[in-house]
């Protein structure tokens, strides 16, 4: 990652979309296998390991039931 900013994106968008996971009692292979993503990358988004795309946001929105804007809502707060 580029800069303490990057990994405070990767690791507030990754815990968010842990927690919606979790809401909707999915597993991280459920996710995995409706995004079409592999379960490593699934595991590596919620810890904030990795930056995804536009793309697969929009992949994990429809995963979690949810909207591409709801994913990134939360990183309005990230200074």
């Amino acid at each position: 990652m580029a800069d303490d900013g990057d990994e405070r994106v990767c690791r507030t968008f990754g815990a968010w979309v842990r927690e919606l996971r979790q809401r909707k009692k999915l597993t991280q292979t459920d996710v995995a296998q409706r995004a079409g993503i592999s379960l490593t990358y699934v595991s590596e988004i919620e810890r904030g390991i990795r930056n995804p795309t536009l793309a697969v946001i929009v992949r994990l929105a429809r995963a979690l039931d949810a909207t591409p804007s709801q994913l990134v809502a939360r990183l309005d707060r990230v200074e």
